[in-house]
């Protein structure tokens, strides 16, 4: 079996998460302390307590993310032996999450991670005013036929596929009239679902603009290692281990589409077949599905999905 890991994105934050790591794993511990010391903030009391309006967040959701991630590749490593080096061939995170690809690989310290999503939250939110931008799932359109709703229902305004999630589950993003039209037009078109996505900005759209530029003077600040494995980036949905490159590529990826389904498939062309969900949540696991069904998902998440893990290996 040739695995990938593949690390969440926002949306799959929970109050509570990263607690029973926590509460089982010392080295799951010294993770959460890292991050809290990088951020100068007690960010692990918000993930175990929340309030989870608080969590949500996007400077505290992803830099949370990023954190239970890398405690679960932590245990994994101090526990049970795991290697990334050795028990995977390459590394893929959505959106934020492939900055915790990168920190689990050895590209950032965590500290560094921590920081860098911080700011790329901050930035993200303070890029366009509430209300101005908005999001909205399409759900049964394939991507080709969402990027053109999306242009049609731009009219001068942005309006652009801003994720390619999984086989007819496209995400747009762009200025509030303009996705209110995509989603009307969608339903024209035959879109099972259309509906606004409760986010506080437009993601991955260029009203981003703002935001990758201060991640560009943000990242070229940072020391940053080939990692090792390589990982498979959003923008191109095509591997990379050249740290400038990679650079360059999570600055582009803060307007840039989320090519997910893509990056699935280019996996399964390079051999993969296991594909193994490090951090919060299920969402990625259930995309594989979606996606191909002669593919594996498995998540890691808790002790119980550790064990479980490990054991099978």
């Amino acid at each position: 079996m040739t695995r990938a890991l593949v690390f969440p994105g926002q949306g799959s934050q929970a109050v509570g998460m990263g607690k029973e790591l926590a509460d089982a794993f010392p080295v799951a511990r010294e993770v959460f302390q890292e991050v809290d010391d990088a951020l100068s903030q007690k960010l692990s009391a918000l993930m175990f307590e929340g309030p989870e309006n608080e969590l949500t967040l996007t400077e505290n959701a992803q830099p949370a993310l990023m954190a239970v991630s890398l405690a679960v590749t932590r245990v994994l490593e101090k526990e049970g032996g795991f290697t990334l080096t050795d028990k995977c061939d390459l590394v893929a995170g959505h959106s934020l999450g492939e900055y915790s690809a990168l920190a689990a690989a050895g590209t950032f310290a965590i500290s560094d991670a921590a920081r860098l999503l911080k700011i790329r939250g901050q930035a993200m939110q303070a890029a366009v005013p509430v209300g101005v931008g908005a999001m909205a799932a399409l759900l049964g359109l394939d991507y080709v036929d969402a990027v053109a709703v999306a242009e049609e229902a731009a009219q001068g305004e942005v309006c652009t596929a801003a994720n390619d999630n999984a086989s007819g589950q496209v995400v747009v993003s762009g200025h509030k009239a303009a996705v209110e039209r995509a989603i009307e037009i969608a339903k024209e078109k035959g879109a099972k679902r259309a509906v606004l996505l409760p986010v506080s900005a437009p993601f991955h759209c260029a009203l981003m603009q703002p935001a990758a530029d201060r991640m560009e003077e943000a990242l070229g600040a940072v020391t940053m290692n080939a990692p090792g494995k390589p990982v498979v980036a959003n923008v191109t949905a095509e591997k990379t281990d050249d740290p400038e490159t990679i650079r360059k590529l999570l600055v582009e990826q803060v307007c840039g589409t989320v090519r997910w389904r893509e990056s699935v498939l280019y996996m399964k062309e390079q051999g993969i077949t296991d594909l193994v969900e490090i951090g919060a949540g299920k969402v990625l696991t259930g995309m594989v599905r979606r996606i191909d069904r002669d593919l594996s998902g498995t998540a890691v998440n808790g002790p119980a999905d550790i064990e479980a893990f490990l054991g099978a290996l």
